[in-house]
Order: structure tokens, then sequence, then C-alpha cells
């Protein structure tokens, strides 16, 4: 079967296919943690400059619309993160260098946040596009695998080198790493990490590619696309991949289904058997937990607590605020700084109160937005997939200093809220057209 062709129709599309096409070429110069950031900004200036010039610009980079009110939320909430940010340093008296260089770091992380929804909801670009673009990045997977998999097995090194660029500044040198693979220092067996920094964010941005493989439109390409975020997920040999590919793929699937009056029967039926096996099922599921916690023992002790840590210099020295930023941890965590490892946590340690809800508004709204529209057809089930995996991202990394990479499932959820926006107007402009219509049937008597 031949392939499809799907070309670029303007400059933000072609921004966006270049960008996904050379993502393994920048990775092998060490430049992805600032190809994300200097991709965020500058399709985010030429959405707002759209908007500024309306029906001026040319007509292939006419807006879509206006901004929808869940990406308001994103940019808002963006937004309130910085001054939290710049309250928590005046609090804990950082200073005016840290300050700034802490601004800087909002730039390439959280602002991403709030960037690639409006370049998404702004700009028109084709959903299908960034699909085929990320099934791109799979043949790229695919073509480097034998070569990442006999790695450890011949004598390669882990690392090949660190980039210069890393004096731009970033969370890490690891960020600027090119790896052919890590040593578990757990099992001491190989684990891989492609493009990602680590393995475990590199199975979450393998069930990012299976998401968006399945909505592929040419089997071919969505072979490919299957096949490396597999890959992905299984070498990277990641807890948290497992239960996404799982959770992230069948679940917005299923949703359907409460929809359906038989599914409620069944689960009427399921719910009544619970009754008999309940016990039996919750021991399961008990001994399941401690399997999967067992499975790194190590790890979700130093994760378990850094949580507790947080949680309590939290609620006893910052509560509205936070601590402005990061800090070093006790030997119990090995040395992990306090509010790394989870979002959640670490936004109330770093950021408080307000940075917790700038991050908690727009992220159920955009879920809650997915949800209902996967339950009315598959048009939602890749930003439920997408939010999903966002959500579970967040639950063991930090999702702000890895915006970079999952930005792809960003300028997705804007391009979501675009069509979900152009369907309201659609349907008003229909009921109106509709009573118009009724109206001029029965003139006034």
């Amino acid at each position: 079967m031949t392939t499809t062709p799907l070309v670029p129709a303007n400059l933000a599309e072609r921004m966006v296919m270049f960008t996904l096409r050379w993502t393994w070429p920048f990775y092998g110069l060490g430049a992805l943690y600032v190809v994300g950031p200097v991709l965020a900004w500058l399709m985010a200036g030429l959405a707002v400059l759209v908007l500024y010039l309306g029906p001026a610009i040319r007509e292939d980079l006419r807006a879509r619309g206006p901004i929808p009110p869940v990406v308001w939320a994103w940019i808002l909430g963006m937004i309130v993160m910085l001054i939290a940010l710049w309250v928590g340093h005046l609090n804990w008296n950082l200073g005016t260098k840290t300050t700034i260089k802490s601004s800087i770091g909002w730039a390439k992380g959280w602002a991403l946040l709030a960037l690639f929804p409006l370049a998404g909801a702004v700009l028109p670009i084709r959903r299908d596009i960034v699909i085929r673009g990320q099934c791109i990045i799979g043949i790229w997977t695919l073509a480097l695998l034998p070569i990442l998999a006999v790695a450890p097995y011949v004598g390669l090194p882990e690392r090949i080198f660190t980039s210069p660029l890393k004096a731009v500044g970033g969370p890490g040198p690891e960020y600027f790493t090119v790896f052919f693979f890590t040593w578990d220092p757990g099992s001491w067996t190989p684990r891989w990490q492609f493009y990602a920094p680590w393995s475990p964010f590199a199975a979450l941005l393998g069930v990012i590619q299976v998401c968006f493989a399945l909505e592929e439109k040419d089997r071919k390409w969505r072979a490919i696309g299957l096949a490396a975020g597999m890959a992905m997920i299984l070498m990277s040999k990641s807890r948290m991949g497992l239960v996404g590919l799982v959770a992230c793929t069948i679940g917005p699937r299923m949703l359907p289904l409460v929809m359906k009056g038989w599914a409620w029967h069944v689960l009427a039926a399921l719910t009544a058997s619970l009754a008999m096996f309940g016990p039996a099922l919750v021991q399961m599921l008990k001994e399941g937990i401690a399997a999967f916690k067992g499975a790194r023992a190590d790890s979700t002790r130093v994760r378990a607590t850094l949580q507790r840590i947080a949680v309590e210099r939290w609620e006893h020295e910052a509560w509205w605020f936070g601590h402005g930023r990061v800090q070093p941890g006790p030997h119990i965590v090995e040395y992990m700084p306090i509010g790394s490892h989870h979002t959640w946590w670490a936004l109330l340690f770093v950021k408080g109160v307000v940075g917790f809800l700038a991050w908690t508004v727009p992220v159920v709204w955009q879920t809650g937005i997915a949800l209902v529209d996967a339950a009315r057809g598959p048009r939602g089930r890749l930003p439920l997939g997408i939010m999903m995996t966002i959500l579970l991202l967040s639950f063991g990394e930090n999702v702000e200093i890895e915006a970079y990479l999952i930005w792809p499932g960003l300028l997705m959820l804007g391009i979501h809220a675009a069509e979900i926006r152009e369907d309201q107007i659609a349907s008003a402009t229909r009921a109106g057209r509709t009573r118009a219509g009724t109206g001029a049937g029965h003139p006034a008597e």
C-alpha cells in the first residue's frame, strides 16, 4: 500500500512538520531542550500576529477564530504561575539574580503549557499534520532501534557526548546529553531513554506516540507509529509506561459506552456481583499494587519520602506562595531535590496554593472537555489520551521541565479546543437560521 501524501499547507504547518521530522537529529546535537521553547515562542508570536492582522494576513494563515476559553485558562494560569514565582522569591529573599534565572526557567517550562495550546487554537494547523509528524518520529526510532538495542552488549558507552548548548542553562546536563542507553543501578540491566533525558519519561513519550499513531489514517504510517511507541514503552522498562499503554489508549475508546443503555445494565450486573467476588478482587488489587511498587522498591521509597517532606514543609513554612524554587534534599532521599519527581506536591512546595490552583484549573477544564467529547465521538479520543498521559506524567515527574518534548500533545489540545469552538459557532448559527426561518413563516397577526 502506498502512503498518503500529506503536504504542509502554510508556514505554521511547515514549522510543525519540520520540527517533528528532525526530532532525532536535533537530539543527536543535544539541542531538543533549546528547540522546544524556541518553537513555542515563535509559534505563539505568529498566533498573536495573525490575530492582530486579522483579514489583512495572507489567506492560508488566517486565524481559526478567537482564543477559546480553555486556552485563556492556560494562559492566565501560567501568568499566575510566574507571579507566584516572583512572590515566592521575594518572600524568601532569593535575590535578583536567582529571580531572573527562575523567570527564564518559567519561559522555557511552564510558559510552554500555554503557548502551544494558543498556537494550536489560533493557527490553521490540521491535526493530520501533527499525527503524521509524530509517526515520522517513529520511523526514525525504528531505524535507530538496532543500534540502540545492541549498544550495551557490544561495549558501546552509555553516553555519547554532552552538547555545549548546556551553556544556555537548564534543569541538568542530562537534558543536553546524547545517550545510547543507561544502566539501571538496581538491577544493573540496560534501559533505553531514546530521545528523552531518562527512561520513565521516554515510556510516556511512547504512550503519546501510540495515542497519535492510533489516529493515523494511513495504515503503513499507523503501523510504524505503533511499533515505535511500543518499543519505547517496553525498552524503557517503566512501570508507568505499561499503565499508560493500557489506560490512555483503551480508556478513551471505552468512554462512548457511557452513552449506551446496555452498558449501564452490564455495569449494574457487575456491581451486584461484587458482593460475592469483591473481597477476592480487593485482595488481588492489593497484591498487584504491592508487586508494582516492589518492582522498584528503592525508587518508590525515595519518591514517597520526597513527597512527604515537600508536603510537610509546605504546610508549615510557605502555604500561599511556596518556597520559590526546589531545594536540596537530605541523604534519606539520596540528595534528590525537594520539589521534584511529582508535579502536584512540587507545586505546593515551590509555588504554594496559588501555583497549585493555577495548574489545577486548566488541567481539570481541559480534561473535562476531552472527556465529554470522547464520550460523544472519536474526535475526543486523542485529546483525552494526551491529557491522561500528562496526568500520569504529573504523578511521577515535573511536567513543566518536560513540556519541550510533549509539545505535539499540547498543540493538539489547542487544535481540539478550536474544533469544539467551531462546532459551537456552527450550531449557534444553524439555530439562529432556524429561528429566523420559523419567524418568517409566521408573520404577526
